[in-house]
């Protein structure tokens, strides 16, 4: 059975799609990731984004909230300048600023995982579609997502960017049915 279309020949974009995408994930620190990665990919290819990846761990202290909160100006100015990741003075300042309102969550609910999955009732929705263009971009459930967490102080988290965000968080089963992937996340809980 085919693989779903959009990693093309792309080894990392194949491996992410073989291996991530789509798996529930429910660790704080992973889905801070997302979170970040996400939010960098607003305007640009998922796979740019891939092949930094590792740059922004490094660059953003293994996704650790409590190391990018107390992020300086001299720090910020080194992020900006890092050709290793991408340097978007606004996407760097949304991050610090995202991992305050992420730890408010974190604190109010016990955990983010616990805040987030909420919204889809806690368990994976399984989509059924059939060839890539049924896929959406942005769901009610992103607008819902998008609103509550820029009522909460986020930034660069439009509908589009939280639905991404809930496809690599396993939040939705988006592969299409023909994909072998599908029947395998369908029975993760």
């Amino acid at each position: 059975m085919p693989r779903c279309p959009w990693p093309g020949n792309n080894e990392l974009m194949i491996t992410y799609h073989d291996t991530e995408w789509g798996v529930p994930v429910h660790d704080d620190r992973k889905l801070f990731e997302f979170i970040v990665l996400d939010s960098f990919q607003a305007g640009l290819s998922w796979s740019t984004i891939l092949n930094k990846r590792e740059n922004f761990r490094e660059a953003f202290a293994d996704f650790d909230s409590d190391k990018i909160v107390r992020f300086d100006k001299r720090k910020i100015q080194k992020l900006i300048l890092d050709v290793g990741i991408i340097r978007n003075k606004q996407k760097i300042m949304a991050t610090i600023s995202n991992a305050k309102c992420f730890q408010n969550i974190q604190v109010e609910y016990g955990s983010f995982d616990k805040y987030i999955w909420q919204l889809v009732g806690e368990k994976p929705l399984q989509n059924k579609w059939r060839k890539l263009s049924d896929i959406p971009a942005k769901t009610e459930l992103s607008d819902a997502m998008s609103v509550a967490l820029k009522g909460r102080g986020f930034q660069f988290v439009g509908s589009t960017i939280c639905y991404a965000f809930i496809q690599a968080a396993g939040m939705v089963n988006d592969h299409l049915v023909s994909c072998p992937r599908y029947k395998e996340i369908s029975k993760m809980p």
